[in-house]
């Protein structure tokens, strides 16, 4: 008859640490995605904003999304004219114009249709006195979706702002490109957003895998040019 003798104590907590941690790293692992953005045409779309949403949440972005945004009102302007945040992202407005100026803020696209009374905000920013600090005035953004920004005053003044559930989201550049870094591996759903978009793209799925992937997505509007 064989017999063993136990392992003493530490011995074997560090052995089942070490288990624990191999566990670990091998569900924990993640892969960088790159998405072009195209328009109807086949040209880059920025200011496109892309979300993955993975079905595991095993690891954590990079470059987690902002909690808090400052926005300028300037030459009649938001600037800038897309901002991604978090849920429960505060946002600083700040006039820069020597006159006065609100900011509406309400849900954009098709989601107004579905809007409750009363959703969103509205402030009343003064004009910048010459010599002296410009007005402020601060807000939330406490719910999921696009949020448009107008101004009473100035009709033709707009903006968004994209309040992303999912850390794993990033704003395309010039080039139409952009870069998530740190998604979970396995199945997810990829989602693309931007303000001349009326009709939301349907998610698109996705396998996300260690190696370096890359999609392109198109969208059904060629983006009107921004005012500069």
């Amino acid at each position: 008859m064989t017999c063993f003798k136990p392992l003493p104590l530490s011995l074997l907590q560090s052995a089942l640490l070490f288990i624990a941690a191999c566990a670990f790293s091998t569900t924990a692992t993640a892969g960088n995605l790159v998405v072009q953005v195209l328009d109807k045409e086949g040209k880059p779309a920025p200011d496109a904003v892309v979300v993955v949403v993975p079905a595991s949440k095993t690891a954590a972005p990079k470059n987690p999304l902002p909690s808090q945004v400052t926005i300028h009102q300037e030459k009649m302007r938001f600037v800038p004219a897309v901002s991604l945040v978090a849920v429960g992202a505060k946002a600083q407005f700040i006039n820069n114009d020597p006159w006065e100026h609100h900011v509406r803020a309400s849900a954009a696209g098709a989601a107004q249709f579905n809007a409750t009374a009363g959703e969103g905000f509205e402030l009343r920013l003064d004009g910048k006195p010459e010599g002296k600090p410009a007005k402020t005035a601060d807000a939330t953004f406490s719910k999921p979706g696009a949020v448009l920004l107008g101004c009473h005053i100035h009709g033709s003044m707009r903006g968004h702002v994209y309040v992303s559930d999912s850390p794993w989201a990033a704003l395309t550049g010039a080039d139409g490109v952009a870069q998530l870094e740190q998604v979970p591996e396995g199945a997810a759903q990829i989602k693309v957003w931007h303000a001349d978009q009326l009709i939301d793209i349907a998610a698109q799925a996705y396998t996300v895998t260690a190696s370096p992937g890359k999609l392109t997505l198109q969208l059904s509007v060629v983006p009107r040019r921004r005012r500069l």
